[in-house]
């Protein structure tokens, strides 16, 4: 192959490289020029009303996957619950990615707070890793053996990932085929786009009251949680902003978060199962931290999406280590701490 042919090659496969990393970058930002959308309309990535409209967007988000969890944890389910909470958030996303011009068109921040507000702080990595690591080491004490401790971490794996794939694809094809456009609204005033703002801030407020003034029995099931939701789906998006555009080769914000989160939990979890249990107020703000911020630090609806805009070794190779150094933080910080005799498989701090 002569050089001017190679050369060709290269420059393609490079400008492809590009292409997937923008896209993919641009998966969870408002949308902008490149969508059609008119300089009046466009939001900057990182300006106040994207940012505060991530507030009432993640608190629904963690509330709806609390609730599919809780709904369907039951004696003899046949799939695990947290099944459910992945694939209604990947379902949204596909149908959010497909409608990304028209929202735009009625409200940029909007796009934003249904993909990474609603659908990351839905979804979740790193309860998914705990999920494979509890089945690896049969955390629920089950009677089976070892090669079957090995299958249904696998399973949980497997099927997580096949079905966050296909719901994503699933809502983006629904989209599509039916039609389906965001009802035609006129661009929002200046006021009224105050008025959505200041109610966005004023959501999160309400968080604060319900963890003081609800009674302290729910603050492990949800008002804990519903404190840390925000924090969580704010450093999602400013690292994925920050840092998603740095290496070509993956999506480095999303991937951090998704590690740092995944260790994070790991860590909470620990401290939960200490030989010597910690307050039922620390026990409870510790839930909170696993179900709220690390819940929704982490996310695989977008990391679904970034999957599903990668050519095949790339999504592979992105998966693959993704997966990996996930269970790698499980079974350095949780995995050491049970083995070691300092923590427990089971919960020993109280929420009473």
């Amino acid at each position: 192959m002569d050089k001017s042919k190679t050369t060709d090659l290269t420059n393609k496969e490079l400008s492809v490289l590009e292409e997937e990393t923008r896209r993919a970058e641009s998966i969870d930002r408002p949308p902008d020029a490149d969508e059609g959308i008119p300089p009046s309309k466009i939001y900057p990535p990182l300006s106040f009303p994207v940012l505060a409209l991530l507030a009432p967007a993640s608190i629904l988000g963690l509330l709806v996957r609390l609730g599919l969890v809780a709904l369907m944890s039951y004696d003899g389910h046949s799939v695990f619950p947290l099944a459910y909470a992945q694939a209604v958030g990947c379902l949204v996303m596909g149908i959010g990615v497909r409608l990304k011009e028209p929202i735009g068109r009625t409200y940029g921040p909007l796009y934003t707070a249904i993909t990474t507000g609603f659908c990351g702080s839905l979804t979740t990595f790193s309860s998914w890793q705990l999920d494979v690591f509890n089945a690896w080491i049969n955390a629920g004490q089950f009677n089976r053996g070892g090669f079957r401790d090995f299958l249904d971490g696998v399973g949980i794996s497997t099927i997580t990932f096949s079905l966050s794939l296909a719901s994503l694809a699933f809502g983006y094809n629904i989209a599509s085929v039916a039609n389906l456009r965001f009802p035609p609204t006129q661009f929002p005033s200046r006021p009224t786009r105050y008025t959505i703002t200041g109610l966005a801030i004023l959501a999160y407020a309400a968080t604060l009251l319900t963890y003081f003034l609800l009674p302290s029995n729910v603050r492990h099931q949800a008002t804990a949680a519903l404190l840390f939701s925000f924090p969580g789906a704010l450093t999602r998006y400013m690292l994925s902003v920050g840092l998603n555009r740095r290496v070509k080769a993956l999506p480095l914000g999303t991937f951090t978060v998704n590690i740092l989160g995944t260790a994070l939990l790991a860590a909470f979890h620990v401290l939960q199962r200490k030989t010597s249990p910690v307050s039922p107020n620390a026990c409870s703000i510790l839930q909170g931290l696993i179900d709220g911020y690390c819940g929704c630090l982490t996310t695989v609806s977008t990391f679904a999406a970034e999957i599903a805009d990668f050519d095949g070794r790339r999504a592979i190779r992105y998966a693959f280590l993704s997966w990996v150094l996930g269970q790698l933080m499980m079974v350095l910080i949780f995995g050491t701490s049970i083995w070691t005799g300092s923590a427990s498989k089971q919960l020993t701090c109280s929420f009473q």
